[in-house]
């Protein structure tokens, strides 16, 4: 099983001894998406909402760790994943009790459009 959720992140470098050019960048991320019904696998469902980010200033906080730069903007791009892994996700999601909505509905309502099966 295999999957990532993939974002754009504008950063910019903080450099106040230096001068820098450009001082702006544009990169993609792809976080690990971790095993459906372990720890942390509703990342989802906290962080993006019909295929766009919920939070901005959350999602920038999560950005700066991983990426330890300032961050100006997030924009979620797809969950790329495998059919294993989609897989498990609709199966923890049907078993989790937690949404009262079909696998199926809750991928849309949270992830949109932006699911890529490899």
């Amino acid at each position: 099983m295999d999957a990532a959720y993939v974002f754009r992140v504008t950063f910019r470098l903080d450099a106040p001894e230096v001068e820098v050019d450009p001082e702006q960048f544009e990169t993609v991320v792809r976080k690990p998406a971790v095993e459906p019904g372990t720890e942390g696998w509703r990342f989802f469902e906290a962080a993006l909402w019909r295929g766009e980010v919920t939070d901005a200033a959350y999602l920038r906080s999560l950005a700066e760790d991983w990426l330890s730069v300032p961050v100006e903007s997030v924009t979620f791009s797809e969950l790329r994943t495998d059919e294993a892994y989609l897989d498990a996700l609709r199966d923890a999601i049907a078993g989790s009790g937690a949404f009262e909505d079909t696998p199926q509905e809750v991928l849309h309502a949270h992830l949109g459009s932006s699911i890529r099966v490899e």
